[in-house]
This record gives C-alpha cells, sequence and structure tokens, in this order.
C-alpha cells in the first residue's frame, strides 16, 4: 500500500471515530478524491471491526460507539449530583474554570449554579446553558457545528480554542479507566481535547462514577495519576484498590453512609 493511500484511510477512520458517522460523498469531498476511491478506501476499512457501511455512509460498529447522552445523563442521578456538588465546592466564586462535554461534567456546571463572577469556558452546551442564569458569569464558547444529540462541540477548532485560555479549574469525564489506569475515550478528538484542558489548568478535576472503571473504549489518553482531584462516588471493584489507594487524598469519595 502507498505512503498516500495509507494516510488517506486513516484520515477516513479518524474522521468517522470523531463524528460517529460521515456520508461517503462528504469524505470525498473533504479528502478532495473521487467517490470511487472512498469507496474502495471503506471497503477495505470496513474488514475490520471497527467500520461499517450502511445507506451511503460509513460510521463506528456499534461496540464502539458511546451510549447516547441523555440516557447516559439520566443514569446514577444522584451519584453524579453528589460528584457535581463535591468539585462545586472546591471552586470559589469569581474562578476561570473549564468544563469538557459529557453528563457527569454537566453535573458539576449544574451544582456551579449558586456560584457568581464565574468566567466558563466550554465545549459543553448544555454546562453552558445550565450557567446562563446567573448574569455575573462570563460564558465562553468556540465556534463549529453542534454535534447532536450530544449537544457539544468537537473538532480541530475546539482544541485551537482551548489553547487559546488558561484557567485555574479544569473539570472533565472520562470514558473508561483501565486497571493501569489509562483514561479512555470513544473518539480520539475527546481525548486531545481533554488532554489541552488538562495541560492548561493550574488544577485538574476528573469526575466520573464507579461504573467507568473497566468499561472499555478505543480511544487512549493521560493517566488517572496524572489529575490533581479524583472525584468518584464510590470505589469499583477491588481489583482496582492499588490504583486508587495510590492517590491517596486526590482521591475524593462522595458516598453516603445509608448507601
Amino acid at each position: 500500500m502507498s505512503a498516500k493511500k495509507r494516510k488517506r484511510r486513516t484520515r477516513i477512520s479518524d474522521i468517522v471515530s470523531e463524528r460517529g458517522a460521515v456520508s461517503v460523498g462528504a469524505l470525498a469531498d473533504m479528502l478532495d478524491v473521487s467517490m470511487q476511491t472512498i469507496r474502495r478506501d471503506i471497503d477495505k476499512l470496513c474488514e475490520g471491526d471497527t467500520l461499517r457501511r450502511r445507506h451511503g455512509r460509513v460510521e463506528l460498529a456499534k461496540q464502539h460507539l458511546n451510549t447516547p447522552f441523555d440516557e447516559r445523563a439520566g443514569t446514577n442521578l444522584v451519584e453524579k449530583r453528589d460528584i457535581g456538588e463535591a468539585a462545586a465546592s472546591l471552586i470559589p466564586d469569581g474562578a476561570t474554570v473549564f468544563i469538557s462535554i459529557g453528563s457527569t461534567p454537566l453535573s458539576v456546571a449544574r451544582a456551579l449554579r449558586r456560584h457568581k463572577n464565574l468566567t466558563v469556558i466550554t465545549n459543553n452546551l448544555s454546562a453552558a446553558i445550565a450557567l446562563s442564569d446567573e448574569v455575573s458569569n462570563r460564558i465562553i464558547l468556540p465556534g463549529g457545528e453542534v454535534r447532536l444529540p450530544d449537544r457539544d462541540i468537537l473538532g480541530d477548532g475546539v482544541l485551537e480554542f482551548f489553547g487559546r485560555y488558561r484557567a485555574e479549574y479544569g473539570i472533565f469525564g472520562v470514558a473508561g479507566v483501565t486497571e493501569d489506569g489509562s483514561l479512555l475515550e470513544f473518539h480520539s478528538a475527546e481525548v486531545r481535547v481533554r488532554e489541552r484542558i488538562h495541560e492548561n489548568s493550574q488544577v485538574s478535576m476528573l469526575v466520573l462514577d464507579h461504573t467507568k472503571f473497566g468499561r472499555m473504549a478505543p480511544a487512549v489518553g493521560e493517566n488517572l495519576g496524572d489529575v490533581d482531584h479524583v472525584i468518584l462516588d464510590r470505589r469499583p471493584d477491588a481489583k482496582f484498590d492499588t490504583l486508587l489507594n495510590e492517590l491517596g487524598d486526590r482521591l475524593i469519595l462522595t458516598e453516603r453512609d445509608d448507601q
């Protein structure tokens, strides 16, 4: 296979991983090649278990797709609310805050509703709306296309957007955590944005519930041990005990006595 063809097929995989699905015509336009060339590339890429063709488009195979946002937002509501409150208690009025995409960072945004004079930099549209009732807040959003139904914005422009700012606090979630502490996402673009938020924050906060431990996703990023605060509802399976014990007082558990 030529280097040009390999590069093009890698680019196709990256685009589909970022968007979840894209039409054959759109890929041809983006890569400035013929529909026939794209179809040949897709035929080859779909021989694996990551991509599949469907009705004139190529999409991620079901096992590589995340649970729909509204379904995620509706699960573990009490736990996510407690996680959000714990994170918000560490953030003073007047702070500058990055908030990433995801349902648990959204819970933090909801818990921050009582705060004032925040500067919030986010690509999470739901988080921006949650904080918009407080008129003393300043909310900064990137340009680009809103990804539905997640109501967030991704893409190369978002990476550059977060690179233009520095924040006192960076709040982000994760799709999964491996036994060695690797942080996983369903799209490589989500990993890159989370890493940029982490890099440009004075204090980083990973907010997640116990179900994310052992959950698999294809894109890997930084490690649990790199985060300043890990805010978790309760301990997961005992096989993660060593990983969590190494965090020391950086681990904040919100489990209630009555649970």
